[in-house]
């Protein structure tokens, strides 16, 4: 379908709901997922200048208040921000960690995120072919892994406060490393791909709380080195960005003086990184 037919299609289409803050609407691949958005009115425009912001949501999917903190800097920067809802529980035995893994059974949470990304993308007629990410928390586990995977499809990722991380190292497997990727997601780390994606990182001083983070045996998660990444969230993304940097891709991190786990924050570095980057400063 060419440019100019999905901008036909799509603004032909468009409803009061379809702009500003919209619907929280299923996802037309997998209706088990859904997501909201808010859509400047310059998004309606024809063209594909404008791009194209997601934020994936913590633990407790409370991801209003983050699209609401959002919204200017979308008006701002031309700009669409499109939050996904992961249910907890979505196979039927209330885990609530699901997404932050990528994989949970027969669930591949990042092709979920892409068939959101390119439904939109028809929806309003844009190129979404790489777009900005961040999450915080449980978010920030999703985002960073999402990298690893398709760091081809971002034009910047923002890392917030994960609790937990996967390092590059070909000789653990996933989640606490990147071994059997392959075998996995039938993907390949894409070194040069990676190495071309600006990443941001932030963590609270004084996020040192370690109750939800320790990896105890016999829990959904717990494997080999899973905690040998550091103690505290801060030392755990300390040890991801001291891997991400062994491999060549660049990162920024920032730790937020005096700040616990609070990710509102987190949403005002966050927009304050994807300005520079959209600016191209």
């Amino acid at each position: 379908m060419s440019a100019m037919t999905q901008t036909e299609n799509a603004t032909g289409a468009m409803s009061p709901y379809d702009t500003g803050f919209t619907v929280h609407e299923a996802s037309l691949a997998d209706p088990r997922f859904s997501y909201s958005l808010y859509v400047p009115s310059s998004a309606l425009k024809p063209g594909n200048e404008t791009k194209l912001l997601v934020s994936i949501h913590g633990t407790g999917r409370q991801f209003e208040n983050t699209l609401s903190s959002l919204a200017e800097f979308a008006r701002w920067h031309d700009c669409i921000v499109l939050c996904p809802l992961f249910p907890a529980g979505v196979l039927g035995d209330r885990n609530i960690h699901g997404y932050k893994y990528i994989i949970e059974n027969d669930i591949r949470y990042d092709l979920v995120l892409i068939a959101m990304v390119e439904e939109i993308a028809r929806r309003y007629g844009k190129d979404f072919s790489k777009f900005m990410l961040c999450g915080f928390s449980g978010g920030g586990h999703f985002v960073h892994r999402f990298l690893l995977l398709h760091p081809e499809r971002l034009s910047a990722c923002s890392i917030g406060a994960p609790g937990s991380v996967t390092r590059i190292d070909p000789e653990k497997p996933w989640w606490v490393g990147t071994a059997d990727i392959h075998d996995l997601f039938g993907l390949s780390l894409d070194m040069e791909a990676l190495q071309r994606v600006p990443v941001h990182m932030a963590v609270g001083s004084v996020d040192l709380e370690t109750w939800e983070i320790v990896h105890r045996p016999q829990s959904r998660y717990f494997m080999a080195g899973a905690n040998d990444a550091g103690r505290t969230r801060p030392e755990r993304l300390a040890a991801l960005k001291a891997s991400f940097e062994a491999a060549g891709i660049t990162c920024v991190m920032e730790e937020m003086r005096g700040i616990s786990h609070d990710e509102r924050h987190y949403v005002q570095h966050v927009q304050e990184f994807f300005a520079q980057i959209m600016n191209g400063t």
